[in-house]
């Protein structure tokens, strides 16, 4: 099987940086084209990006020249790391001129025609695609990822879908690396947690019942479950927590949530993906766990870590859920995304 050169737009920040590491050796991609802004295009990746991961910068992707992100450039296949202030008009452009673009930002995340991916999830909703492309006149088409906290209680809550789900409530401690570089302020940050992230409770909130929704007549139905978010910042570089307390109708037993949380597989795990760890949700049984420092690097990233299941005084029951915020919930997520679209036949010519 030939590898599909594949291309990164905002190949230089957190998110594109992560893509590039994680795209190094990867069996069904190889990654051929670099772009970022005006400020970086002309120069080497080496010398464009302020490198900041522990991984050292892969030799085939530290010599390509990064150019600037301009629509018919580059590979038919796309993945965009760009900020959300920028990523519209671009990607929207790239897809216009006949590329599959795989994206991390927001933008176009909960437009009717636009798959919101979580693989083990909703992967029939790729089927919105042929959809997207006559509403839009595209011959290419836009794939999003959600947002990076939206995927890990997605992905806790899906297995839960049998019990009736009614209702969820979720305070998140998110990790400075999730803003970005440089992201938030020392003073800020250092010794402190930040109870505010602009957009980000609201994100929760509405994507999290559009993945979980029914695909119906060229559209997806969102879930009727209601969740309510509280987004809060914290000193840890990566990983985000959330804590999360759900009702159901069918009022499940913690013994029936265990056997939902490790039973749940999806087609990443039935196809064998590259990027598919080959349990999804991984329950922990201490007490005190999972913890960032711990468990983030669990299965490259990939997974979704839990624990501390209990009774709930409120609603029915509770739990921890840990995931990698710039792997499984960006980066990670969209090249998992776009390994799915191969299997299902998205990426023929």
């Amino acid at each position: 099987m030939s590898r599909i050169d594949v291309g990164v737009l905002g190949a230089t920040g957190m998110v594109g940086q992560q893509f590039v590491r994680l795209l190094a050796g990867h069996p069904w991609f190889r990654l051929t084209w670099l772009a970022a802004s005006e400020r970086s295009a002309g120069k080497a990746y080496r010398d464009a990006a302020a490198w900041r991961l522990a991984d050292v910068l892969p030799d085939e992707a530290a010599q390509l020249i990064v150019e600037e992100p301009v629509p018919g450039k580059g590979p038919r296949l796309i993945f965009s790391g760009l900020d959300a202030a920028v990523a519209g008009e671009v990607e929207g452009a790239f897809a216009a001129s006949g590329h599959l673009v795989v994206s991390n930002a927001r933008n176009f995340r909960m437009e009717p025609t636009v798959p919101l991916l979580v693989p083990e999830v909703n992967a029939d909703h790729l089927a919105l695609v042929p959809y997207q492309r006559q509403e839009k006149a595209w011959p290419g088409a836009i794939v999003t990822n959600p947002n990076c906290s939206t995927i890990f209680l997605a992905m806790a809550l899906a297995p839960l879908r049998v019990f009736g789900l009614e209702s969820a409530v979720v305070t998140t401690l998110q990790a400075i690396s999730g803003a970005g570089y440089p992201g938030v302020a020392s003073l800020d940050i250092a010794g402190n947690v930040v109870p505010f992230i602009g957009g980000e409770e609201e994100k929760i909130e509405s994507e999290t019942k559009k993945i979980l929704g029914a695909l119906q007549d060229r559209q997806v139905v969102p879930h009727a479950l209601a969740v309510s978010a509280h987004t809060t910042r914290v000193p840890v570089v990566d990983g985000h927590i959330e804590m999360v307390s759900v009702r159901c109708s069918a009022r499940p037993s913690l013994e029936d949530v265990r056997r939902a949380f490790a039973a749940f597989r999806g087609r990443p795990q039935e196809h064998g993906l590259p990027s598919a760890p080959e349990q999804p949700l991984v329950y922990l049984e201490e007490a005190n766990r999972p913890q960032p420092r711990l468990d983030v690097e669990r299965d490259r990233g990939m997974v979704v870590c839990l624990g501390r299941l209990r009774p709930c005084s409120v609603l029915d029951f509770k739990f921890v859920a840990l995931g990698h915020n710039t792997v499984r919930g960006a980066a990670g997520a969209a090249i998992l995304n776009a390994e799915l679209m191969r299997t299902e036949g998205l990426l023929a010519d």
